[in-house]
């Protein structure tokens, strides 16, 4: 091999070494602002990170929010059919949000196994569902005109 072309393999190497890096930095520093979805199915088996931002989804069940007379805490159970999970939330729900109705919540699980939300996203119209609900509803078997039907 002459010269020169070790020279620009050795050039070619270490682009390759340095954009291996530079990926493996941008991923690193990328998956702290990763929120995956979860289903309370799934964060009932511990498949859901605890301290970490997550989602989770499902419909509110019936008799399950209580909110704190003197402060703007609220606390509900969110359920697939197959299991439930409590949240804890300290904000103003929105307008669309009652028990019955498909969520989806955004925080962090703690140890105790109860979300505490930072966001409740509700859904916009009577006819949609989020699709991460609608999936994990779907994979419960159930869907959200059977917990109406049930009420």
């Amino acid at each position: 091999m002459t010269p020169a072309r070790r020279r620009r393999l050795g050039v070619l190497l270490a682009l390759v070494v340095l954009a291996a890096v530079a990926a493996g930095l941008l991923g690193y520093a990328l998956r702290s602002n990763i929120n995956l979805f979860f289903s309370p199915s799934q964060v009932a088996a511990g498949e859901a990170p605890v301290g970490r931002q997550i989602r989770a989804g499902g419909m509110v069940e019936t008799g399950s929010v209580a909110r704190d007379a003197d402060s703007l805490a609220v606390t509900f159970t969110v359920t697939d059919f197959q299991a439930s999970l409590e949240v804890a939330y300290q904000g103003i729900l929105p307008d669309l949000f009652r028990e019955g109705q498909g969520v989806v919540v955004v925080g962090r699980l703690a140890d105790d196994g109860v979300l505490q939300a930072d966001q409740v996203l509700a859904k916009h119209d009577e006819n949609y569902m989020p699709p991460e609900v609608a999936d994990a509803l779907a994979a419960a078997g159930k869907s959200p005109a059977d917990y109406r039907r049930t009420e």
